[in-house]
């Protein structure tokens, strides 16, 4: 499950780690994005790959096809790995709508054995601090003069495994440099994409977390607050430590 995150730096800092020498349509600057709490429903900055450059554009996190929204299936902000080339949702987003979500980390809610209804929030980012590429699929029409209902993407998840399956059997799937370049190539053919997604994620040993305040829950609240460690959890994990 991945049902938020943040994306708080400046575009630059992402593009740098991503490709420095890639040419890129969309103009990079300096200034941070800030969003700490990037909630479904909201239009997010999405990389993608049309012509042999890389575009960043804004799209609603959230996708709901014509025949889903009539038989009042809700829209869907998650792919999971192991559907997402055969599903009829999203076969066609994963063959030609590959992209990438940029971030820094996301939160998960870890609920009390005892309590379901007592949740805490975690948040989880690499262990070097390094930019995070989530794996999305989407469709949009970014030309269009009226952007159309059914444009979105979703984020791709897969099975969390070690310390990652204390807090969510879910997790977003993530992918290095080389990985990501190739995901977002159009020229790279689903089997090979799908080997990616399948094999060739960011392991769930490179990332750690930490406890944070429950104001993380209302995405009214933003700021950098949000993301800092907190010493009294109401839900603590099992194990002693995330390393």
């Amino acid at each position: 499950m991945c049902g938020r995150f943040t994306q708080y730096e400046p575009r630059s800092h992402y593009i740098e780690v991503l490709s420095p020498d890639k040419e890129f349509a969309s103009s990079i600057d300096d200034i941070p994005l800030d969003r700490y709490n990037v909630a479904p429903g909201s239009r997010v900055l999405l990389l993608n790959q049309r012509h042999d450059k890389i575009f960043l554009d804004p799209v609603n996190w959230g996708y709901q096809p014509g025949w889903a929204k009539e038989s009042k299936r809700p829209p869907m902000i998650n792919a999971r790995v192991e559907t997402v080339a055969t599903s009829r949702m999203f076969k066609p987003l994963f063959e030609h709508g590959r992209a990438l979500v940029m971030a820094d980390g996301w939160y998960e809610w870890k609920k009390d054995q005892s309590n379901a209804k007592i949740k805490q929030p975690y948040f989880i980012y690499h262990k070097s601090h390094v930019p995070l590429f989530l794996a999305a699929i989407s469709q949009y029409h970014p030309d269009a003069a009226e952007t159309p209902k059914d444009d979105g993407f979703v984020i791709v998840t897969a099975a969390s495994d070690e310390g990652l399956l204390d807090i969510h059997d879910r997790r977003p799937l993530v992918l290095d440099r080389t990985q990501a370049l190739e995901w977002l190539d159009g020229d790279t053919l689903p089997e090979r994409a799908l080997e990616i997604a399948e094999k060739e994620s960011v392991p769930s040993s490179k990332f750690t977390w930490h406890p944070v305040m429950q104001k993380v829950g209302s995405i009214r609240n933003n700021g950098p607050e949000l993301i800092k460690p907190i010493n009294d959890p109401q839900v603590r994990l099992s194990r002693a430590s995330n390393h």
